[in-house]
This record gives structure tokens, sequence and C-alpha cells, in this order.
């Protein structure tokens, strides 16, 4: 079954290459949404995905590339995009 969830990662994880690390890891789980950067230095992802896959992807945006440096992620559960269908793939947003 297909749901959505929405994280929010604190610490050192803007302008380390953490949104690619997380692109990578959502293709590599099966995961579709987008992740951006947020005004006050974390980043947000959104994303699509069964169950299992969605807890493959908390557990990569914990880990983090070599330069970032993550203080905690916290998980909310989000809404299904309009219409049921989930994005065709993973972005990088503004």
């Amino acid at each position: 079954m297909v749901e959505a969830r929405e994280f929010q990662v604190f610490g050192r994880v803007q302008g380390v290459g953490y949104r690619w690390h997380v692109m990578r890891e959502a293709g590599r789980v099966g995961v579709t949404g987008w992740a951006r950067n947020e005004g006050d230095g974390s980043v947000r992802v959104y994303a699509v995905g069964e169950a299992a896959a969605l807890d493959r992807l908390h557990f990569a945006l914990t880990q983090g590339p070599d330069l970032a440096w993550v203080e905690r992620v916290m998980e909310t559960p989000a809404a299904l995009p309009a219409g049921g269908e989930p994005p065709e793939r993973f972005l990088i947003t503004l």
C-alpha cells in the first residue's frame, strides 16, 4: 500500500550534497517525491512509496553524505498527491 510521509532533517545538511544523497537513496529504495532546502537550515523531504521503502529512506536520511552531519530527523504522515497519483520520480526543488 502506497503512503506519503514528510521528513524534516536538521543538522549540517545544506551545501554538502545532502539533497543529492536523498535523491540517490530515494531511487535506490523505490520512493518518489522531492527534497528542498528550508530557510531555517534544514532540508524537507516529501516521499511517496511503500511503507518498507519509506522506512529504508528514513534510515538513509539519518546517515547523509560524508560532509553532512545529521542532528535529527522528524517524520510526519503526509497526504498523497491530489488524485492519488504519486510523483513520477524524485526531484530536488528550490
